[in-house]
């Protein structure tokens, strides 16, 4: 178990501290760990620009506190020593309760800083060409009567209450 420490704790004993911390079961870091590493660090992520043969774009609801309710190309952060791959499948299956299948390489590579940001102020968005595998889960449908985070629709065009940070995206979708 960890122990308080002093005004004059070494820096190791300060990382030592942290690392007492983690827990790589419960799938990644404590959140103010996380939000600490991101005041210091570029996050990449992985998006997924999802098509059908109409050419619609896929596309999730969100409604967070860093960029508000808004449409989302489905995407997240990669964690350490997880494969882009990795975290495509993840989030396909955690967004979309869907499998897809990508091209090898990303299309877009994006870089977003927030000056003004103090946690996860800088990205770097690796945008992938990806294809249905699988059904989407209809339990995620949009719903417009009680919008949910991770609810999908297709879209003809981009939706003007596309999230900002992805406003670079509106010509690929639609």
């Amino acid at each position: 178990m960890s122990t308080p420490l002093g005004p004059r704790a070494s820096l190791t004993e300060l990382i030592s501290e942290l690392e007492s911390h983690l827990n790589t079961k419960a799938g990644g870091l404590p959140e103010e760990l996380f939000l600490f590493l991101s005041r210091t660090t570029p996050l990449i992520n992985v998006d997924l620009l999802i098509q059908d043969d109409s050419g619609r774009t896929l596309l999730t609801w969100r409604s967070d506190r860093f960029y508000g309710p808004g449409w989302h190309v489905p995407g997240g952060i990669i964690r350490y020593k997880e494969t882009a791959a990795e975290r495509i499948r993840i989030v396909a299956e955690r967004e979309l309760g869907a499998v897809v299948e990508f091209e090898a390489a990303p299309i877009l590579v994006h870089e977003s800083i927030h000056p003004d940001r103090r946690d996860r102020g800088h990205f770097i968005s690796l945008l992938y060409k990806c294809r249905l595998a699988s059904d989407l889960d209809p339990h995620r449908r949009y719903s417009p009567n009680a919008p949910a985070p991770d609810q999908w629709l297709w879209h003809e065009s981009c939706p003007d209450t596309l999230v900002r940070v992805q406003r670079d995206y509106a010509a690929f979708i639609g």
